[in-house]
């Protein structure tokens, strides 16, 4: 229609029901551009779709009529699908936002998680980006019991190593949040039937976190009764094998599958004159656990799987088979852990280094007797399986403590498939296994003019009585192992057949040789009687590994190794391992955002509220340890910690010494941003190492968050930075100096990003926890998450950095508490 030409009005005036007179416009308008008949059209549409709606309610109700609301109400319910439609649009978008976000960033959710919010968290937690660590956040902090129920089945799904991360948390919140203890116990019980290792875990922190609890509450509480579960053998896994074992001739039943190459009955018990019996039942009956002089302390009586077997499994089902005669699972484990913590109580009666390590000596060597057994070295579980062989008695040591006895241990281990079905090897006395050392030996060396023969009778080994083994092992030659010099004298006396008669050696060549032998820098430090950790400690791995191999029993069995133990009593561990925790995640953080900062924490297991095993730091020796070896020969400068640098790693220029360097001021950065975020205190000399590679590394955590030495409150800088650190590092305004600063601005900035993983972590421990660093309540918890200065700019953070490096380097309050540390336990 042609804009310009007027609408013609009807011949007859007819007035509408909005005017008196005549038309109004509205209706003029309807009437000229025939609108009525799309009005009626959109009417139409807009009654049966909300007609539909209203079927569809009826539905879902249960056919239950819906009340006629009239065409307004009909209107309205139109509006609310447009709204609807839109908050639909708005969800999508909101679930996307969420998901490319961080989960460090994700915040809990409301009391009531109902309608779009419900929405979005199932979003969440059916995102690839849910994990454990944002698992145990909505544990936490989640009331809504549907929300703990879905947590809780989840679980079940992570990766067991992922979520045994978490496991000191899961047990706190076991023990003090009764709904979350119901939605966590099908997980926990489902672990315990599956594994022994994560058994025993749990009962210990049970005990740990929960002793104090135990002792207040006039009823059993959640975690005491999980506790008692556990430790009663109740959670056993059920047998994959239904019905009796097929007989064989002589009434004896065993598995198809079962090849016995040699009765145990038939071995002899050397140590003791014991045989073991063929009957579990009887065995079990004469075993009287952690007796140490009856030679099977460690022994639960089960011959469900014989020494010289591999490991059996169902011909149907092809499954593991399990233990059927019900021997206990737990208490040889249990009762190694125990042996050994209960040395360490014994040392602390003793007066004098010299006597502890005599006591030490005569201790290990009694509880050699009862090895080797399917017992196993905790922390090390989990990342290697193995069962114990044998603990070098002359090989441990007592470490520095001015009121306890920690004390440490190698121990020589076999690797194994599966701890509770592989074979252990049979007891080998030491006399027996020298013979046989000489003998391969003598095969392995190189055609020289002398040769060994083993001595005769090495095959009466059943005449060998531990009076013999005694006197053997001292009147056996042992060889030392080969080194450098050693190989080139050998190769020198070789037959001429042998070798290249072009090439020859002169004597001037063999003794700059062995003149630059003897000069080259030894990495062991010096034995001394005051401190004889100092030497074990420092001793290369490698060597050592090598040393204790050549004159062990079981050094020729191929899956042979050596691990390395701190057993501490009268010390409680559980900050420890929050330590632990804490480094862990911020050396998680800082590689995820290719920081290059280091740490080295080292695993922990706590056994009860006083006592535990730390896993050593191997190739290291502490700070104080170095100045006090460098002090004794009086022609190095004492204390100097770039002399020893210079001299382990050569000259200032060298790559050696260069590559040592930037690992010192990664390890330096790294550890002084832990210091400053967890507040570590007691930074003496004696806890802070220097591994052979130039890594700083700092230990024993006893002190974190809101509790100093005695209260003292010596160490008010953020962290350690003395002169002789910044020296090692080039001086201030060196090179290595400000790549200290940039890797602390750069370290600082991504745990920021990341600071709710950590704040999870501590928040969680220190609900309803006992531990001395959460003496300042919820101020602790505000205190940490201001460290973090989410409100700085990157500029603000610059500046920050520098002030902190300022106030920490060479700082009046550091001297002060190194030479407190002095004055009163001698630490350099």
């Amino acid at each position: 229609m042609n804009s310009a030409e007027e609408p013609q009005t009807p011949s007859t005036v007819q007035n509408c029901a909005h005017s008196q007179v005549g038309l109004c416009s509205r209706c003029k308008l309807k009437e000229a551009y025939n609108l009525s008949d799309i009005e009626a059209t959109l009417s139409t549409s807009t009654a049966t779709t909300a007609e539909n709606r209203q079927k569809q309610r009826e539905e879902e109700e249960g056919g239950k009529p819906a009340v006629d609301l009239g065409e307004e109400a009909m209107e309205m319910e139109e509006g609310r699908s447009n709204l609807s439609n839109g908050q639909n649009d708005r969800e999508q978008l909101g679930v996307a936002r969420i998901e490319s976000i961080p989960e460090q960033h994700a915040m809990p959710p409301p009391p009531v998680p109902t309608g779009q919010t419900q929405s979005w968290l199932l979003r969440l937690f059916e995102s690839k980006m849910f994990n454990a660590t944002i698992a145990m956040q909505y544990l936490y902090n989640s009331k809504e019991p549907g929300v703990l129920t879905y947590l809780g089945n989840r679980l079940f799904f992570f990766d067991n190593n992922e979520v045994d991360f978490y496991l000191p948390q899961l047990v706190n919140l076991y023990i003090n949040i009764r709904e979350v203890a119901e939605v966590l116990h099908p997980y926990i019980v489902k672990r315990c039937r599956e594994s022994v290792e994560f058994s025993l875990q749990c009962s210990w922190l049970l005990e740990a976190y929960g002793v104090e609890i135990y002792r207040m509450s006039k009823k059993k509480p959640q975690g005491c009764k999980l506790r008692n579960m556990i430790l009663s053998e109740e959670l056993r896994p059920p047998s994959s094998i239904i019905g009796p074992l097929p007989s064989l001739p002589g009434g004896e039943q065993r598995l198809k599958t079962h090849q016995r190459s040699r009765s145990d009955a038939d071995v002899p018990y050397k140590e003791g004159g014991m045989k073991r019996s063929v009957s579990s039942a009887s065995s079990r009956s004469f075993l009287v656990p952690g007796d140490l002089s009856s030679g099977r302390a460690f022994d639960n009586g089960c011959e469900c799987f014989l020494e010289a077997e591999p490991i059996v499994y169902d011909d149907v089902a092809g499954q593991k088979l399990h233990c059927r005669c019900s021997a206990p699972r737990l208490q040889p484990e249990q009762e190694f852990v125990r042996s050994l913590t209960a040395i360490g109580n014994r040392l602390k009666a003793i007066q004098g280094k010299e006597g502890k390590t005599a006591r030490l000596i005569s201790e290990l060597a009694l509880l050699n007797l009862n090895l080797p057994a399917r017992v196993w070295v905790p922390f090390f579980s989990d990342t290697l399986k193995h069962v114990v062989l044998r603990i070098p008695h002359t090989a441990g040591c007592v470490l520095n403590s001015k009121d306890k006895a920690p004390y440490c241990v190698f121990v020589e281990v076999l690797t194994v498939d599966d701890i509770h079905q592989a074979a252990v090897p049979q007891k080998m006395s030491d006399a027996a296994r020298s013979e046989n050392n000489m003998a391969a030996t003598a095969e392995d060396l190189p055609t020289v003019h002398f040769s060994l023969v083993p001595p005769n009778g090495s095959d009466h080994d059943d005449a060998w009585t531990h009076d013999d083994d005694e006197i053997s092992s001292q009147l056996s030659i042992k060889l030392p192992p080969m080194d450098t010099l050693s190989q080139m004298s050998v190769d020198s006396t070789t037959s001429s057949d042998s070798r290249d008669p072009g090439v020859t050696i002169a004597a001037a060549d063999i003794r700059r040789r062995l003149s630059a032998w003897v000069q080259a820098p030894k990495k062991q430090l010096k034995h001394s009687v005051e401190d004889p950790s100092a030497s074990a400690l420092s001793e290369p791995w490698e060597e050592k590994v090598a040393r204790i191999r050549e004159t062990s029993p079981y050094g020729r069995l191929p899956r042979w190794r050596l691990l390395p133990v701190i057993v501490k009593t009268g010390d409680d561990l559980r900050q420890e391992l929050l330590a632990y925790q804490l480094l862990t995640a911020l050396l998680n953080i800082w590689e995820e955002e290719h920081v290059p900062l280091f740490l080295r924490p080292y695993k922990i297991v706590v056994v009860s509220h006083d006592s535990g095993m730390i896993e050593p730091i191997i190739n290291a020796c502490s700070l104080h340890q170095i100045k006090k070896n460098a002090g004794e020969d009086e022609t190095r400068p004492a204390g100097s910690l770039l002399e020893y640098f210079r001299r382990t790693f050569g000259s200032p220029n060298s790559e050696q010494f260069l590559r040592a360097q930037e690992n010192f001021v990664q390890s330096c950065a790294g550890y002084s941003l832990a210091c400053y975020f967890l507040q570590v205190k007691d930074r003496h000399n004696g806890n802070i190492l220097l591994d052979s590679e130039g890594h700083l590394i700092h230990i024993d955590f006893g002190f974190i968050l809101s509790i100093s030495p005695k209260n003292l409150g010596f160490e008010t800088s953020p962290f350690k930075l003395t002169q002789e650190l910044v020296d090692v590092m080039g001086g201030i305004g060196s090179d290595m100096f400000e790549y200290f600063k940039i890797l602390m601005l750069r370290g600082l900035i991504a745990a920021r990003k990341h600071h709710e993983r950590i704040m999870n972590i501590v928040e969680i421990m220190m609900s309803g926890s006992q531990l001395p660093c959460f003496r300042g309540g919820a101020t602790t918890v505000r205190a940490l998450r201001d460290r973090f200065h989410m409100n700085c700019t990157d500029e603000q953070l610059h500046n920050l950095v520098d002030s902190m490096v300022e106030q920490s380097k060479d700082s009046l309050t550091t001297r002060l508490y190194d030479n407190f540390q002095y004055f009163t336990n001698g630490i350099l």
